[in-house]
């Protein structure tokens, strides 16, 4: 995601929702840039979010051809009512807790009109979720367990629809109104994406507060190399393998625009700090190290 300021990002997620800072590094294509990610305890694959931060850049134009809303999971029914009070309370910007595909839903934005939701994960059944911060502002009880479902709305949803499924090998589960569910592997929130149809608006124009793409979990460079043979046959634009030094990871544009990323689940963020460290100093890889100095020089000092 892009947010427009590196101090109120930290504040908001890990003092109002309570996530660890797992990794402070910086974009690897844009060393001025800093790069955030946030997640459970540990940093377990599929609990992740991650920010850009870009000071300069304007607000997200919101339109079709984005990823449009991201989930994140809460333990109960119980629990979003818990975070609708803490959102009244602290002022954030959310609306009336709903249901989608039988599960209850909070949904809220950011301080940069990031669109995310909250699920329940009551009555969810597969993926399970990760371990929650103990050392985090928010009780354990309710604390957030990792990603849920992925909203992606497209102008043409057949041509992402084929991507899901003949090419990821989603499977489609449930329609609701205009939204199609799509699960893959063990199924529940931690492995669905909801596509919608949006013909009528303009493309979005991404800024502050966009979802710049989305990672799918792979287990390993084996398995990675396999799905770059397999995007190599679809024609789709991609990276081909990138070493991001914590995961390797492959990118793909599909038709409607939308940026996906096949991620390896390690070598993970412990990589080079210890686990009960994490996020504490500015983390860079082993082939930027040598620059660090100069890195540190550029970036906005953070006091957090």
């Amino acid at each position: 995601m892009v947010t427009s300021d590196a101090k109120k990002n930290i504040a908001f997620y890990t003092q109002v929702l309570g996530m660890r800072l797992v990794k402070k590094t910086v974009n690897q294509d844009d060393l001025s840039v800093y790069h955030f990610y946030y997640a459970d305890t540990k940093g377990t694959p599929g609990t992740t979010l991650t920010f850009f931060d870009f000071p300069n850049t304007s607000a997200t134009r919101k339109g079709t051809n984005s990823i449009s809303r991201v989930s994140l999971r809460v333990p109960s029914d119980q629990s979003l009512e818990f975070w609708s009070h803490r959102f009244v309370e602290l002022d954030v910007t959310h609306h009336e807790i709903t249901s989608l595909f039988g599960h209850k839903v909070l949904e809220f934005e950011d301080f940069d009109g990031t669109p995310l939701r909250l699920v329940s994960d009551e009555k969810d059944k597969g993926v399970a979720g990760g371990i929650p911060w103990t050392g985090g502002t928010v009780p354990v009880e309710h604390a957030i367990l990792g990603l849920g479902p992925v909203t992606l709305t497209v102008s043409r949803p057949e041509l992402v629809r084929a991507f899901l499924e003949k090419v990821l090998h989603l499977r489609e589960t449930a329609r609701e109104n205009d939204k199609i569910l799509f699960e893959t592997g063990e199924g529940g929130h931690g492995a669905q994406v909801i596509l919608q149809e949006d013909s009528v608006h303009a493309p979005e124009l991404p800024g502050y507060g966009s979802v710049h793409h989305l990672a799918f979990r792979v287990v390993d460079r084996t398995a990675l190399d396999e799905w770059i043979r397999v995007i190599e046959q679809t024609g789709l634009p991609n990276s081909g393998a990138v070493d991001r030094f914590y995961f390797q990871s492959l990118y793909v544009r599909e038709y409607n625009g939308i940026l996906f990323e096949f991620a390896t689940d390690g070598p993970g963020f412990a990589t080079d700090e210890d686990e009960d460290k994490l996020g504490e100093r500015l983390a860079l890889p082993s082939f930027l190290e040598g620059r660090r100095a100069l890195i540190e020089k550029q970036l906005k000092p953070l006091d957090d």
